[in-house]
């Protein structure tokens, strides 16, 4: 899958559990993990739960490399990895603490 296609899968996938303000960061050149961050917000800690399992899920559906799944046990923030590109699923009091967005700045902001 081409990294666009990948994207809006992802976004897709976030969209069909009514995940919020979505958010893509490039950091190719920032980071030696991954290309790119993909941060959403959930309502609850179910929401984020229910989120990440359904991207999770679809991920290995579709045979992406799903390296792992963090953070489900108390579902405030919640963590997938799919080799290039890191999900982040958080409540909104955690988004708003960690404030990832400012934290890769820098990173130009994909829609």
């Amino acid at each position: 899958m081409q990294e666009q296609q990948l994207h809006a899968f992802i976004i897709d996938k976030i969209d069909d559990m009514k995940g919020r303000d979505i958010v893509t960061l490039d950091v190719r050149g920032q980071s030696t993990i991954t290309d790119a961050l993909i941060i959403c917000s959930g309502n609850s800690s179910r929401h984020v739960c229910a989120i990440a399992s359904n991207l999770a899920s679809e991920a290995r559906h579709a045979k992406l490399n799903l390296l792992s799944v963090e953070g489900q046990q108390t579902g405030e923030w919640v963590l997938v990895d799919l080799g290039s590109v890191i999900v982040h699923v958080m409540q909104d009091e955690y988004r708003d603490f960690y404030q990832l967005e400012k934290l890769w700045g820098s990173a130009p902001v994909q829609a």
